[in-house]
């Protein structure tokens, strides 16, 4: 089931009656159920899939929280591994590596058809996958006790608002919640009714319209110029962004609304001052669940922790998170680039600080600081200003050309595109995106923008929502859905993650 879609406009309203018209010890029965039904709305044979996982993680929990020591837990917890990595690699990465394996073995002159598996590939299987995985290493690792209740375990996996792209959730937060359901609250409503229309407003106004351009451009890049990749790139860069966001966005607003907190996913990513920075501020629950569970693990194994085993930890985590965004060599080259842009980012450091002190030095001597200067802002804060939004532009336009390589079709699209990138002939504008496309596109990045920094910088716009007068607060209701109405393009377009 789409949440820009008609069925979940329905279906939530319907939940969310029922689930506090119910007495409580009801209510996770209700969400399990409603859960289910979310999820069957795509196929309900992959309903097995998710049953299948849930099962083997609760019964390795419940076996690895009988034994006291994690050498008796370990073969459990292997259980548990290569159960859900196993269907992982069965249904998004046995065709993959199938079609590597052909592709080498004719370039070695042994052309072989390799057999796989043609199926569809499970709605949000790495996002639940991971879920499950990090429950069964907390429990191996002795951080969390096994849940012993098998329904609430299942709602643990499959809580329908993050089921299918996320926020991926920690048990050790969402289960106590579900044992602990909260009453009815109305600034819970209000926030998570707003964060809900904001989510739409940002899916189907900015990201849903910015690809009615970024579509066709990657789909046939020949047939366009370097204006055109470069308008693409910038609008698939929003595009990606409000699509994902909204998704979270949406996902955390309803689970709001039942009383349940889920983590942030996102902090104003493009106002990060390095690739580093950049990571912690997009998909934070993914890249924590990496942080956690294989970098870590990673740089402790072996004992000291060389310069060596410090900078490839990076560059594995990066490498198997693109393949886990996509079974594609491009998505494995954008992982890869993007562990390469942070280990340059640590090798160069020193060099450019001392950069940066050595220029204030030498800018201090040349233009001292006026004494008794009021309200002229003083050379090391212009300096440090300059530095930061330099950061910022640089970040953008790393993470702006890495896109290449996640968006385009084949490799072949991306070298394409990368070589044309300075070819500038023509204009960027594309046949069948109007004015009005682009005035809509244009203005709604810029207000999404200018109310992300107030939200940084003045007031967090849901705290202002759950205390501002009601008519205010209905004010600007009516407004978001008078814009998603009006400017919105509804044709059901799939969230991007829904691919992962």
């Amino acid at each position: 089931m789409l949440f820009n879609s008609l069925d979940f406009l329905l279906f939530l309203p319907l939940v969310v009656g029922l689930y506090f018209g119910l007495p409580v010890r009801f209510r996770w029965l209700l969400l399990l159920v409603a859960s289910y039904v979310f999820y069957a709305w795509w196929k309900v044979e992959y309903l097995l899939l998710i049953v299948a996982s849930t099962l083997v993680d609760y019964l390795c929990g419940l076996a690895m929280g009988r034994r006291p020591t994690r050498r008796a837990r370990r073969p459990f917890l292997i259980l548990s591994l290569v159960t859900n990595l196993g269907l992982l690699a069965a249904f998004k990465y046995l065709g993959f590596f199938a079609d590597s394996l052909e592709a080498l073995l004719g370039l070695l002159g042994h052309p072989t058809d390799v057999p796989t598996l043609d199926v569809l590939l499970p709605v949000g299987i790495s996002f639940y996958t991971f879920q499950t995985l990090s429950y069964s290493i907390d429990v191996y690792r002795g951080k969390l006790e096994p849940e012993r209740h098998l329904g609430y375990f299942a709602l643990f996996v499959s809580f329908f608002p993050q089921l299918v792209a996320g926020p991926i959730e920690r048990a050790g937060n969402l289960l106590p919640q579900l044992h602990h359901p909260r009453p009815l609250d109305s600034l819970r409503l209000r926030s998570g009714f707003f964060l809900i229309l904001w989510g739409f407003f940002k899916k189907v106004v900015i990201a849903d319209r910015l690809a009615l351009y970024v579509d066709p451009v990657f789909a046939q890049p020949h047939a366009y110029t370097a204006a055109h990749y470069w308008t693409a790139l910038y609008f698939f860069v929003f595009q990606i962004f409000c699509d994902f966001s909204a998704y979270s966005d949406i996902a955390i607003g309803t689970a709001r609304i039942f009383g349940i907190d889920l983590m942030e996913n996102f902090r104003r990513p493009f106002a990060a001052r390095s690739i580093a920075e950049f990571w912690q501020r997009w998909h934070i629950s993914l890249t924590t669940w990496f942080r956690d569970y294989l970098y870590t693990p990673l740089l402790r194994s072996g004992g000291r922790t060389s310069r060596a085993r410090w900078f490839s930890s990076i560059f594995i985590v990066f490498v198997l998170s693109g393949l886990w965004h996509g079974a594609a060599w491009t998505f494995v080259l954008w992982g890869a680039l993007h562990g390469l842009y942070l280990i340059v980012g640590l090798l160069t450091r020193p060099v450019r600080r001392a950069f940066w002190h050595g220029l204030e030095q030498r800018l201090g001597r040349i233009a001292p600081a006026p004494a008794h200067a009021a309200g002229i802002p003083d050379l090391s804060r212009l300096l440090l200003r300059l530095r930061g939004g330099l950061a910022v532009l640089t970040t953008f336009h790393l993470v702006v050309l890495s896109l290449i390589l996640f968006r385009a079709a084949s490799l072949s699209d991306a070298a394409y595109m990368a070589a044309h990138l300075l070819d500038f002939t023509g204009s960027p504008a594309l046949p069948g995106f109007s004015f009005a496309d682009w005035a809509i596109g244009l203005g709604s990045i810029g207000l999404l923008e200018a109310v992300q920094w107030i939200d940084a910088h003045v007031i967090r716009l849901e705290t202002w929502i759950e205390t501002a007068p009601r008519l205010v607060r209905w004010g600007l209701y009516y407004l978001l859905m008078a814009i998603v109405l009006l400017l919105g393009v509804f044709d059901r377009r799939p969230f991007i993650y829904f691919q992962f």
